[in-house]
């Protein structure tokens, strides 16, 4: 490799920037007034970063993103250039604004930027990497029923063009006494020695059911320990609603890869989203749509002898996307560190330990999701005695409150408090809901 393409390789992952660059790298926030320290971060403040309609209880910010200021003003900054001088702004801003992004990615999921493909959601980065992911015919992928459509049609592909299975499994008998143990010993219990992919969901978007991620990840440690590299069970998790909401920190969760969309609770751009995978576990992901990074398509063109690139590098797909999208997400990172990662977290299960509580409370309720934070995150799915889920959310709808209808077999109401609602707004919610009578 040339020493102007390792320079290249280098600004694009983020591990190597010189002064001269290091402006251009490290975000430039656009919070209003300046962003206060953690400390100081005003729930108020945060709000305010928002141009959501204040007569809206919004209890559906799962599904979509509001910007906040510093990503809606990154978005705008970047059309402003690309508008004025597409190919000479493309020029200047593209890897310096990829590598910030993997920075800022990285530094949030406490990981190492090499290990991380960008994305343009989490039905992409599924379909990339269950897509091209080496499978032996005769080896098992194990998911659960209660997994998003998106997985289950991207294993189904896989699966078809490989030879290898796919069998799903239920991970507990009643939602309503499902324990961490129940959960865990259930998915121990069906690995079998074919067993090559176990593909989960973090939290479940239809019954906000949250996973014992890293208890899972021990026993499969364990399992590990006794196979060679090219058995061992490779643990893949869709995490989109829980980045954001969880304080992950994915060198502790004990998963290969982890995929998700950025564009919900993050309050990323719309249209982005990302794939880690551990250094070990990369090398069973191949790429199914070519790269533009720099360094792949020299190799490429100029058929130059293979070098050691990281292979998150060839699964971050090629072709042009919405750049000025793309290179404000770091913009959406820095906002959550401003406030403050275990912050959020723990503002988002006091709200929704406050909105089940209070849900819990009515005769005419029934709550389908677990009452602890254990297995239960931003979610609260429900159901009103003699009224349809989608009767239930309509009027509350007319109260102006915001929710939505889980889109699966089994159909609730669901409701998901976030940092763009209030304790008040809570309260107002519980008593909407009360006022409800099939």
């Amino acid at each position: 490799m040339t020493e102007m393409n390792r320079r290249k390789f280098l600004v694009r992952t983020g591990l190597a920037l010189g002064a001269s660059l290091l402006s251009g790298v490290t975000s430039s926030t656009g919070f209003a007034g300046r962003p206060p320290d953690e400390a100081s971060t005003s729930w108020e403040w945060v709000r305010s970063q928002f141009r959501l309609s204040p007569d809206l209880i919004h209890m559906a910010g799962f599904f979509l993103a509001s910007h906040p200021v510093s990503v809606r003003e990154a978005i705008e900054r970047h059309r402003d250039g690309l508008d004025a001088n597409p190919i000479g702004y493309w020029l200047e801003h593209e890897q310096k604004k990829e590598a910030a992004v993997l920075r800022a990615a990285a530094d949030y999921l406490a990981v190492d930027p090499t290990e991380i493909a960008l994305t343009d959601s989490t039905t992409m980065g599924l379909g990339l990497l269950y897509g091209g992911m080496s499978l032996a015919e005769g080896q098992e992928i194990l998911t659960t029923i209660h997994d998003h459509y998106a997985t289950d049609v991207s294993l189904k592909l896989r699966a078809h063009r490989t030879g290898a299975v796919v069998r799903h499994i239920a991970l507990y008998r009643d939602l309503h006494s499902v324990t961490r143990d129940e959960v865990v010993d259930t998915i121990v219990s069906h690995v079998t020695a074919h067993t090559r992919v176990l593909a989960v969901t973090w939290v479940h978007s239809g019954t906000g059911l949250k996973l014992p991620i890293r208890h899972i990840g021990e026993r499969l440690a364990e399992i590990n320990a006794g196979r060679t590299e090219k058995d061992r069970i490779l643990f893949c998790v869709d995490g989109v609603h829980a980045l954001g909401v969880e304080d992950v920190r994915l060198n502790e969760a004990g998963c290969d890869f982890f995929i998700a969309g950025t564009h919900k609770w993050m309050f990323g751009p719309r249209g982005t989203g990302l794939v880690w995978g551990h250094t070990r576990a990369w090398p069973v992901a191949n790429a199914i749509i070519p790269t533009f990074n720099t360094e792949a398509y020299d190799i490429w063109t100029r058929d130059l002898p293979p070098h050691d690139l990281p292979q998150s590098i060839f699964m971050t797909p090629g072709g042009f996307h919405s750049f000025e999208h793309r290179w404000a997400l770091d913009e959406a990172f820095n906002f959550h560190q401003a406030i403050g990662k275990q912050r959020v977290t723990e503002r988002i299960h006091a709200l929704n330990d406050q909105l089940k509580s209070g849900l819990a409370s009515l005769r005419h309720v029934r709550l389908h999701t677990p009452r602890s934070r254990e297995l239960s995150s931003g979610i609260v799915c429900f159901d009103v005695d003699g009224m349809d889920p989608q009767e239930t959310v309509d009027r509350l709808r007319q109260h102006g409150i915001m929710g939505s209808v889980t889109p699966y077999a089994n159909h609730y109401a669901r409701l998901a408090p976030g940092l763009l609602t209030s304790p008040e707004d809570i309260d107002a919610t519980i008593r909407a809901v009360h006022q409800l009578k099939g």
